[in-house]
């Protein structure tokens, strides 16, 4: 039942969370803490909308002080008012004249409307009962393209072109809900961090293919190449020839290396390769996929809808690994995977979040916009200081039944 919610005030939080024993470690951020700079909107009921922006650590507080520049732009409003055309909201906050001089639409200012857009959702579906996977699929088309903004897509995908691809889709929608009852399949992301020493992913693996995982990742890009083979090797003989096997050089290579390498690890028939080089480099990702014709993911650090748009673009990109809480938000998160479809490009988002937020995204991502199942990284490392962490069930992600979109902290 839908409640009458006024939000009163926005609250940064500033949350930080110590990895232990190389966890979370890459070829670049090697020694991470997980950070979530965390919008809190009080309200004048008991319900709270949280939303969460990823950072590694010492950033996090610059990120909490640009949500408080932000936050005015909501406060005093109900909130199943303020949704019902929230992409004009969103286009005034994302253009803050005092702000935008700072991206724009990247980088701090970006985060931390991420956080606080993704409070907004949370509330909305808090103050009608329910996921945020199920708000989203029951809305119409209209009401979904309403929540986003079209600047600088107009010469991609109109609102008029959105309208007509989501009403497309509801062809077949009633049966891509049986993902309701079978769950999401996973994929292993912690298996192989890159702090990690050989007996350590032997183990990982062993317990990830235990617990129903046959899909997992390994971080690559060390100064010494012999190591990424060795490693990369070692992955795929202790998984097996029927294991889909990814590899994540988080950004360290520049294009000649990534050439030489991306041909080595081929060889191993690996599913893809993660973020090669630097994520803003467009021309070295084609040139990439045009000189060793293996499949490319990016997302992560791709940081607002143009960038996504041009990789769209391009043809370099297999996989889009659009991440809500690095982007501005679900608003923008959406308008990626609406254009992602249009190129029929799977989506299989990084999760900055654990997986708690993109759970509902995904299920939205298959039953109304039609994309395919594939799965859905796993991180398990902040699952603890969740109030409603992820459920995974031999190896599948079950769907989450507490209203919001499973962000709360405890």
């Amino acid at each position: 039942m839908k409640k009458v919610v006024l939000i009163k005030k926005g609250e940064a939080h500033d949350k930080r969370y110590a990895l232990k024993k190389g966890a979370g470690s890459d070829a670049v951020h090697t020694v991470p803490s997980y950070a979530y700079a965390v919008c809190v909107l009080k309200t004048d009921t008991n319900d709270e909308g949280v939303g969460l922006a990823f950072t590694l650590g010492h950033g996090n507080n610059l990120v909490c002080k640009a949500i408080d520049y932000l936050v005015p732009y909501i406060e005093g409003k109900e909130i199943n008012e303020l949704m019902k055309n929230f992409g004009e909201v969103y286009k005034k906050m994302v253009d803050d004249p005092n702000l935008r001089w700072l991206g724009p639409h990247k980088g701090v200012t970006h985060l931390a409307l991420a956080a606080v857009v993704n409070a907004c959702f949370d509330l909305w579906a808090k103050s009608q009962d329910v996921p945020l996977w199920k708000l989203l699929i029951d809305m119409d088309s209209k009401e979904i393209v309403d929540l986003l903004d079209f600047s600088y897509y107009e010469d991609v995908l109109t609102r008029e072109e959105a309208i007509q691809l989501l009403d497309e889709q509801r062809m077949g929608k009633e049966a891509r809900e049986s993902i309701l009852k079978t769950g999401y399949p996973g994929y292993d992301t912690s298996v192989g961090w890159f702090n990690y020493d050989d007996e350590t992913i032997k183990k990982n693996v062993k317990i990830a293919m235990d617990n129903g995982f046959t899909a997992m990742k390994l971080k690559v890009g060390s100064a010494d190449i012999n190591r990424d083979i060795r490693r990369a090797n070692l992955i795929r003989n202790e998984a097996g020839d029927e294991a889909t096997i990814m590899f994540d050089a988080n950004q360290q290579w520049n294009l000649p290396k990534a050439i030489t390498i991306c041909n080595e690890i081929k060889q191993l028939n690996p599913y893809w390769i993660e973020e090669p080089t630097h994520p803003d480099d467009v021309y070295a990702h084609v040139a990439l996929k045009d000189a060793v014709a293996v499949k490319l993911a990016m997302g992560e650090h791709i940081p607002n809808k143009i960038l996504f748009k041009n990789f769209l673009q391009s043809g370099a990109m297999s996989f889009n690994q659009v991440d809500v809480v690095r982007v501005g938000g679900v608003s923008e998160f959406i308008l990626i995977s609406l254009l992602s479809r249009k190129y029929n490009i799977p989506v299989v988002p990084h999760v900055g979040d654990m997986g708690q937020i993109h759970q509902h995204l995904v299920l939205f991502n298959h039953i109304t916009l039609g994309h395919p199942v594939l799965f859905l990284e796993h991180i398990p490392h902040l699952r603890e200081y969740f109030k409603n962490p992820v459920q995974i069930i031999d190896g599948y992600y079950q769907t989450p039944q507490s209203p919001g979109m499973s962000s709360d902290l405890l």
